[in-house]
C-alpha cells in the first residue's frame, strides 16, 4: 500500500483501512506512507523511495519464488 496523506481523493483512515484488512487476512501488505504527498508522489525523493520499493516488489513477486 502506498499512501500519501494529502490525497483528498482517499482519505487517511480509508488507505490505513485497507492496509489493516490486507494484514488481518494474512496478506503480506506493507505500507508506504507520505505525510506530505497527494494522490500521485510528486516530490523527487519520495519518488525515488516509490520506485525503490515498486521494484522490489515486482521483483519479489515476478520471480516465481514465492511459495
Amino acid at each position: 500500500m502506498i499512501h500519501g496523506a494529502l490525497d483528498y481523493r482517499v482519505p487517511d483512515t480509508q488507505g490505513l483501512q485497507m492496509f489493516t484488512a490486507l494484514r488481518r487476512r494474512g496478506v503480506p501488505a506493507r505500507l508506504l506512507y507520505f505525510p506530505d504527498e497527494g494522490h500521485w508522489i510528486g516530490k523527487p525523493d519520495n519518488q525515488r523511495l516509490w520506485w525503490t520499493e515498486v521494484h522490489a516488489w515486482l521483483a519479489r513477486y515476478l520471480s516465481g519464488s514465492i511459495p
